[in-house]
């Protein structure tokens, strides 16, 4: 749980302005801030379940949108691509120019 936590977390780093304002602020809340569903429900007047659905909702949306468009996936090949060209890898130096070129 704690990965996926990790995962939408950094889904809505990347996708979050496609979201609403709230949304954002929860998901922001929930993943980033580890408040609970109560907390958050206090914070922004609404039910524990308004929370969790909005939660769900935004999931949903953060996870097509990287299923479509792939940024999140490509940040993390470039960072781990950026780790073996420091090392002196000149194949990771190739894959990283040719993502760069297909951005």
């Amino acid at each position: 749980m704690a990965e996926k936590n990790l995962l939408l977390g950094s889904l809505n780093e990347v996708y979050g302005e496609f979201l609403s304002a709230k949304q954002r602020r929860i998901v922001s809340a929930y993943y980033d801030e580890d408040l609970s569903l109560a907390e958050i429900a206090e914070n922004e007047g609404i039910t524990r379940q308004a929370v969790l659905d909005s939660i769900k909702r935004a999931s949903a949306k953060l996870d097509s949108l990287e299923k479509k468009y792939g940024y999140y996936a490509t940040i993390l090949d470039l960072k781990n691509l950026s780790a073996k060209v420091k090392e002196g890898d000149k194949d990771a130096l190739d894959k990283m120019l040719r993502i760069v070129d297909n951005i």
